[in-house]
């Protein structure tokens, strides 16, 4: 009975050491599928840039028609726009990271011949000097201009509900824009991050960046999470495999153990057991010495490099 007993333990066990791993083998996967939808996505981007942004450019009218709907797809196309900036309505978008620094984007209204009003991003500018505004604003063209722009659409509203001071507004958030200008006629939908303009002012804000092409480690997570899955299977094969073998000594240590009382019993020779004993010994050092082993061997292979 108590074997039996013993026996049941030892599956209940490990069948606790099983569902361990299948329980941390879904975790897993759950991160690994959650990483190949971000690489996914990743991709899809890089997709979307590698089509529109290098394009010819197109009117604004034939992307962005009368209901100022944008669609996704559009995103990086280069447009041309005839008009002029509504220079005294510029804003400054603050806190954008650029040259390694706590940056403002130059947001200028620009409205066109057709009488439609279109956020021109015209770049970036450094902090002051001696102050955390930027120590002069370059001026765009005045008159009639022509503008090439790639579109983005706007940014939402921060979650901390931030604001900024007059003249600047913490996200490029178009319905936030068109109020902060008194320009009911904004566009709403998208903006566009200067390419060109003609004629070509004196002084200009910095360019903006081109967006990266590094489609990141999304991919080579969700191998690694793939990885760490079939590692937990293989922790708890190598538990199992060791307790099995430490069951097997014992009982080879209790046999031994007997055999020797029994030739004790049989004889007055004390060398004998002496022997039993050291066999033992011996046995039990060497098994320590492969766990050992082992554990170092299995911990080399789990530790990431």
């Amino acid at each position: 009975m108590s074997g039996r007993t013993a026996r049941q333990q030892t599956a209940l066990r490990w069948a606790g050491y099983v569902a361990i791993a299948i329980v941390f083998a879904i975790v897993c996967a759950f991160l690994s599928n959650w990483q190949f939808t971000r690489n996914a996505d990743r991709s899809s981007q890089l997709a979307l840039i590698a089509a529109n942004y290098d394009a010819a450019p197109v009117p604004l009218d034939q992307v962005i028609g009368a209901d100022g709907a944008f669609r996704p797809g559009d995103q990086w196309r280069p447009v041309s726009l005839t008009g002029q900036y509504l220079t005294d309505h510029t804003l400054l978008a603050r806190n954008r990271a650029h040259g390694g620094t706590s940056a403002f984007e130059v947001l200028v209204p620009f409205r066109t011949v057709d009488g439609a009003v279109f956020l021109v991003d015209r770049g970036w500018l450094p902090p002051g000097s001696s102050q955390p505004e930027p120590d002069a604003i370059p001026t765009p063209p005045a008159g009639q201009v022509q503008v090439i722009a790639r579109l983005k659409p706007g940014e939402p509203l921060p979650n901390s509900g931030r604001s900024a001071p007059d003249g600047q507004v913490p996200t490029i958030n178009l319905p936030l824009i068109a109020e902060t200008t008194a320009q009911p006629a904004l566009i709403t939908s998208a903006y566009g991050l200067l390419v060109s303009e003609q004629p070509s002012p004196a002084e200009t804000p910095n360019a903006l960046e081109s967006p990266s092409d590094d489609p990141g480690p999304y991919l080579s997570y969700a191998i690694q999470w793939i990885l760490f899955a079939l590692m937990g299977f293989v922790f708890i094969w190598y538990m199992i495999r060791t307790e099995i073998r430490h069951r097997r000594e014992d009982a080879e240590d209790a046999a031994a153990a007997a055999s020797a009382a029994v030739a004790e019993s049989a004889s007055p020779d004390e060398a004998e057991p002496s022997a039993a004993a050291r066999r033992r010994r011996q046995r039990e050092t060497r098994r320590r010495d492969r766990d050992m082993q082992e554990e170092d061997a299995l911990l080399d292979e789990l530790t990431p490099r």
